[in-house]
């Protein structure tokens, strides 16, 4: 399948050399509107700078949106209106209206749409994803050193969205309230924000979310019955610690404890899933291929990235109300 990619900026970058490693694929070319940087872009991935995007997009079946947030709609737009299918890097639009008028479009188009919300395809996340089950309590940090690139939207759209489509995914269950309150400290919109998400399986989800901090961290934590699942997205770590009753079986060096309340001996168990290195970039490019030839539902479809969006944008709201005005 052909494919084109818009925006060669420092994302962008790493999505050409992906796509130039999958076999499915035909890179026809990219588009970037700053000329000088197309030139070099085209030199160094021996690939075709085109002048326009409306040209590029009808030389492809697919489109990447590589773009700044504030351009994934109308580039978004173009695409599928012309019946192309279009990857489309996160947060997916810059309004959920914005959003839901994609979905509209891509189902009158009948193409598909995957959002780029890459740590879904994380090797930590993936290594512990299927033990994720009837999670009662979630605590997510991510924090990142102060960069002005991608200080053009909050923190809570550049950074924490990632953890929101983390969490929608392992809970499954609808939303029933949320607070949070957010500081701006550099830039014009919040740098650093806290928000509490509540679902209705009874469900809470506590994240915090910075870009002035001092050392990166991404790491959350999951809490369930007889489970604490830890993933370190930054380092590409995860670990399970996992409680079952002990029996005859269980090892005399085991670990143990008795709960107490008349209820069974506890055997405590440790596992730390070997994590093979990949490259979550090439990963969900190859995903979506797999999407489009089986014509099945992206990994992460136009609805989950539209449901991420929604949340945020909730946030957001709850960050100005919780704003005082001096």
């Amino acid at each position: 399948m052909k494919i084109g990619v818009l925006g060669a900026g420092h994302l962008g970058k790493f999505h050409l050399q992906q796509i130039k490693e999958i076999t499915d694929l035909e890179l026809v070319g990219f588009y970037d509107p700053n000329p000088e940087q197309a030139a070099k872009i085209a030199i160094e991935f021996n690939t075709n700078a085109f002048s326009t995007i409306d040209e590029l997009i009808n030389q492809v079946d697919i489109v990447d949106i590589v773009t700044p947030t504030l351009s994934h709609y109308d580039c978004a737009v173009q695409a599928l209106k012309k019946s192309k299918h279009v990857f489309i890097e996160k947060p997916i639009t810059n309004t959920v209206a914005e959003a839901k008028d994609l979905i509209k479009l891509a189902h009158e188009a009948n193409v598909q749409v995957q959002v780029g919300h890459i740590e879904r395809f994380n090797p930590a996340y993936r290594a512990v994803a299927d033990h994720l089950h009837k999670v009662r309590f979630i605590e997510a940090h991510r924090l990142s050193q102060f960069n002005p690139r991608g200080t053009d939207v909050s923190v809570v759209l550049d950074l924490m969205i990632h953890d929101i489509d983390i969490v929608l995914s392992a809970v499954k269950s609808s939303v029933r309230r949320i607070s949070a309150s957010g500081v701006s400290v550099i830039s014009d919109t919040p740098d650093i924000t806290n928000a509490r998400i509540e679902f209705d399986n009874g469900c809470v989800a506590n994240l915090t979310a910075s870009r002035i901090s001092l050392k990166n961290m991404r790491k959350s934590r999951f809490f369930q019955q007889d489970s604490y699942i830890t993933v370190d997205f930054f380092e590409k770590k995860s670990s399970l610690v996992k409680m079952k009753d002990a029996d005859e079986n269980t090892s005399p060096f085991s670990m143990t404890f008795d709960p107490g309340n008349g209820k069974n001996t506890k055997e405590i168990i440790f596992d730390e899933p070997e994590i093979a290195p990949v490259n979550a970039i090439k990963e969900e490019l190859l995903a979506f291929v797999h999407a489009i030839k089986t014509n099945t539902r992206p990994i992460v479809s136009i609805e989950d990235g539209t449901a991420a969006l929604e949340v945020a944008h909730e946030i957001l709201e709850k960050i100005k109300l919780s704003t005082p005005i001096i």
